[in-house]
Parts: structure tokens; C-alpha cells; sequence
């Protein structure tokens, strides 16, 4: 690789605490990318004959949909907890909760039902666990650097489901799912472990000084308090609702396509599936080199190449055009997640931003899923391809509407919102999420900022 490439990355790499959390990061990531595989097999082999749909589509859902639960009732016990904390809990839940599987297999008692209930134990603080990576990300780097940072740890996560699939075939051949699974719950044990040894309670009081000054305490309003007074922040959760909605449907439209509309193989569409993953790839390799442009253009770029991306698959365009046109989607689709979260990071500062980026994690969570709920009927009702064309359609519409919208001028379209280079004042420390009435924090109102700094919850 290019060293021109890692620039971006080398202050990532350069963070003490960061780097010597990396390989336990990485090692969790590739046992998400196991599970992709293993969680539905293992499914199909446990469920009664003649309901295994039901139940693969049970496990499925358990192991992604609870943590939307978590993030709306513990709340009141997660929210004012540090990054390291909220992330090293979600490890450990995790683990224990994935390591239990092979446990129950092993004395005989593990049927489909504790199966999908084990799913969901190990799924239920997964939004506050991401929330919490973040939050730390925000709690030790600058402002400038966040960017970079949230790719990074997005490219492990693209990087392991290009890995992880085939490496869970081999490894379901050879042991079996259940295993596949141990593997995970052990990977996750690995990074509870980096929790637990790196960021040592001396790192934890550091940031904790840094984040939250003498006489400031975390905010006693939900996350989705938080968003709701925010223009900004309420804007941002929207688009990334309407964005994984619009995308759910391909989940559905797209193996229909691939079979009834081009009369191909799975092997088809396991290189769609693969060229978006390399795709993804690359583009969150790209991603931190994006710093400097105003991050709602960003977005709204994303969105829109993206959903131009995927017109070819829905005009019905050869293999040999639409597969690199999905390639491309895969390259384009990667910054918006690191983009989105560096603007959560900046408009809400270390006090409130686990609450809150444990709620934009619930509601995208619920987002694809409703969306691929709906693709069941769309694709009955219009047929694969028409579907597909729709949806493409759709999300290019919703990115102009997103890009006029950031062109606007006004508090929520400033384009302020820039990742960097960043001046002499820009460190890791505290800051609030606004606007706040008297009651929402303990301490003297904000200072007002200089007029060309970017103050977190200025309108």
C-alpha cells in the first residue's frame, strides 16, 4: 500500500491508547465477519424441519435488532459512562453471551429457541459498545483527526466481511457452526481483555478529566432529547434513516434479480456481494483523505453517487456493466458512516455523545431491516428490477434534496462543519451538546466562541 495512503491514519497509529487497542478491534471485527456466516447456519441446522426460515430470520434479527431496546431502557444507567467503559461492557456481554452457545452444545441442552435468546443477550448493548468506540475516539483525538480515526476502525469491519465468509465455510467444513461461533464469543473476549488492560483506570481518569471539567456532569436528558432540540443532529439522524431504509429493499430485490432477471447463479451474486466489498474497501481507505471538506456536502454526495451508482442494476444493464457500477457503490457507500459520526462527534461533545450516538446506532439498526421488510412486497408487487430501479431512484433523489439542503444557508447548512486542518485550540476536552436549558447540566452557561470556531450545539 502506498504510504501516501496511511498519511491520513499515522495520528491514529500515533494515539497510545488507540494503537495498542487496534489488534483487539481487529481481531473482533473478523469474528463479526465469521458470523455472518456461521449465525444462519447454525440456525438452519438447529431449527425443526419445515420452520427454518422462520427461525434463520429469528436468529438473524436477534442478533442485530435487541440492541435498539438497550439503547432506550439503560439509558439512565449507560448514558454519563465514559467510551472505554460502555465498550469494554459490550465486549464482555458479548462473549459471554456467544461463548454460552458452544457451552450449551456441549452439555446438550442447546436447541433453537436458547440459541435465538443467546443472539439477543449478546446483541443488547451493541449500540451503546459502538457509541462507546466512538466516544472514546472523540475523548483522545482532535477534531481533525476524527475522521480518519472512525475510517480506520470502518475499514476493519470491510475488510472482514471480504475475509470472513469464505473463512467461516472453510472453518463450518472443518469443525462445524457452532465452533465458527466460539471463535466469535473469543474475539470478542480478546477485546474485552484490550479494554481492560489498555485503557487502565489511570487512562480512564485522564480522559475523564479531559471530558468533563470540574462542576459539569453528563446531561439528564435521553439521547433522543438530545437530537430533538437539535436541528442539526435531528437532520443528520433523518438522513441516515431514509438512506439504510431505501437501502433494505436490495436485500430482498437483489437475489431475485440475480436469479429471475438474469438467470444466474449464486456465484453471480457472490461477485455483486464481492465487488462491493472491495469496493467498501478501498473507499474507507480513501475516506480519511476527505478531511477538510464540509462534511454535509460529504454526505450528501455520498448519498447521491450512490444512489447513482445502482441506476445500472436497475435498467438492466449486462453483468459486465452493472458488476463495477456495484463496485463503485461499495467505493462511494464506505465514507458515509465515518462522515456521519465525526459530525455526531462534533456537534455533541464527549459529555452527551455516547446518548446520543447510541441512539443514531438503534435507529439505523431498525433501519434496514423495515426497509427489507418492505422489498418483500415491493419485489412481488413491481418484480426485481423495478424495485431495484425505484430504490435507485429514491436514494439519488434523497441526496440532492440532502445537497440542496447543505447549500442552503442557514444554522444547520453552515458549512463550518469542516474536519480540518484544525487551529491550535483544537484538543481532545469538553465540550457540550446544545442548546441546553438551565436545568439539563450543572455550571455556568457556555462561553461564546470566536466567531469562526465551530461551536458544538451553536446553531
Amino acid at each position: 500500500m502506498p504510504p501516501a495512503m496511511l498519511l491520513p491514519y499515522r495520528p491514529v497509529f500515533g494515539q497510545p491508547v488507540l494503537r495498542r487497542l487496534l489488534p483487539g478491534l481487529a481481531t473482533s471485527a473478523l469474528g463479526d465477519g465469521l458470523a455472518l456466516v456461521a449465525v444462519t447456519w447454525l440456525a438452519l441446522q438447529l431449527a425443526p424441519d419445515g420452520q427454518r426460515g422462520t427461525w434463520t430470520a429469528f436468529a438473524v434479527a436477534a442478533y442485530t435488532l435487541p440492541g435498539a431496546a438497550g439503547t432506550v431502557l439503560l439509558g439512565r444507567w449507560l448514558g454519563g459512562r465514559s467510551g472505554a467503559q460502555l465498550a469494554g461492557w459490550d465486549a464482555t456481554v458479548r462473549a459471554a453471551a456467544l461463548g454460552a452457545i458452544p457451552v450449551a452444545h456441549l452439555a446438550g441442552v442447546l436447541d433453537v429457541g436458547l440459541y435465538v435468546a443467546l443472539l439477543a443477550v449478546s446483541s443488547l448493548l451493541h449500540p451503546w459498545g459502538s457509541a462507546g468506540r466512538f466516544t472514546l475516539v472523540a475523548e483522545l483525538l482532535p477534531q481533525r483527526h476524527h475522521l480518519a480515526a472512525n475510517a480506520l476502525l470502518g475499514v476493519f469491519g470491510q475488510a472482514a466481511t471480504i475475509v470472513g465468509p469464505p473463512l467461516a465455510g472453510l472453518l463450518i467444513a472443518w469443525v462445524g457452526a457452532v465452533w465458527v461461533i466460539a471463535v466469535d464469543a473469543a474475539s470478542f473476549a480478546v477485546l474485552a481483555a484490550s479494554y481492560r488492560l489498555v485503557v487502565r483506570d489511570r487512562d480512564a481518569a485522564a480522559v475523564r478529566d479531559r471530558a468533563a471539567p470540574a462542576g459539569a456532569g453528563p446531561s439528564r436528558r435521553s439521547g433522543f432529547r438530545i437530537i430533538a432540540r437539535d436541528r442539526s443532529l435531528l437532520g443528520l439522524l433523518s438522513l441516515s434513516f431514509a438512506f439504510f431504509f431505501l437501502f433494505g429493499p436490495f436485500y430482498v430485490a437483489m437475489p431475485v434479480h440475480v436469479t429471475d432477471d438474469l438467470r444466474a447463479s449464486a456465484g453471480t451474486l457472490a461477485a455483486y456481494y464481492t465487488a462491493f466489498g472491495v469496493g467498501s474497501l478501498l473507499g474507507g481507505l480513501l475516506t480519511g483523505h476527505l478531511r477538510g471538506r464540509p462534511l454535509r456536502t460529504t454526505l450528501a454526495g455520498v448519498v447521491a453517487l450512490f444512489g447513482a451508482a445502482l441506476l445500472p442494476l436497475g435498467l438492466g444493464a449486462p453483468v459486465v456493466l452493472s458488476l463495477p457500477a456495484f463496485a463503485l457503490a461499495g467505493l462511494v457507500w464506505a465514507p458515509y458512516q465515518p462522515t456521519a459520526t465525526a459530525l455526531f462527534q462534533r456537534r455533541a461533545g464527549t459529555v452527551d455523545l455516547p446518548r446520543v450516538l447510541a441512539v443514531n446506532g438503534a435507529v439505523t439498526v431498525l433501519a434496514v431491516p423495515l426497509g427489507t421488510m418492505l422489498g418483500g412486497p415491493a419485489t412481488a408487487l413491481l418484480g426485481a428490477r423495478p424495485t431495484l430501479l425505484a430504490c435507485a431512484v429514491a436514494i439519488l433523489a434523497l441526496g440532492l434534496v440532502a445537497a440542496t439542503a447543505a447549500a442552503r444557508p442557514g444554522p444547520a447548512a453552515q458549512n463550518t462543519d469542516r474536519t480540518g486542518p484544525a487551529d491550535p485550540h483544537d484538543q481532545p476536552g469538553p465540550r457540550t451538546t446544545g442548546p441546553h436549558d438551565q436545568h439539563d447540566q450543572p455550571g455556568p452557561p457556555a462561553r461564546v466562541d470566536a466567531p469562526d470556531r465551530v461551536r458544538p450545539g451553536a446553531p
